[in-house]
């Protein structure tokens, strides 16, 4: 079992910054490979961006690609994703969840566990 709560978002402006926190606790952190998926009103979950065990491998979708960064602190128990020039379109609830598989994996039903959300609201 590991539990996930997610911290820092928030309302931003247009062209502005934010950084996600998702602090794990429950079994060995880095046994798990790591993903940030978003959901906005009225549509599907969606993933974001996702960090192997190690922390050496790094995936975006190609919506955010060159936009956002995802990263961990194993000795910390949390990932992170940080967030740059945001976009109206970037308004969600972000989530984070973990996956005792190999590979990072882009859809929903491979994660174990979820965190409870955080919202995201990107203002024009």
């Amino acid at each position: 079992q590991v539990q996930l709560v997610e911290s820092g978002g928030g309302l931003v402006q247009a062209g502005g910054s934010l950084r996600l926190s998702c602090a794990a606790s429950g079994r060995t952190f880095s046994s798990y490979t790591m993903a940030w998926f978003r959901q906005a009103p009225g549509k599907e979950r969606e993933f974001v961006a996702g960090i192997s065990k190690s922390g050496f491998g790094t995936y975006y979708a190609d919506s955010v690609k060159g936009r956002f960064t995802i990263s961990r602190d194993n000795a910390k128990n949390t990932v992170y994703l940080q967030m740059n020039s945001l976009k109206p379109e970037d308004t969600a609830v972000y989530y984070c969840a973990a996956d005792d598989g190999v590979v990072v994996r882009t859809t929903t039903s491979p994660y174990d566990y979820w965190g409870q959300g955080t919202q995201v609201t990107v203002s024009s």
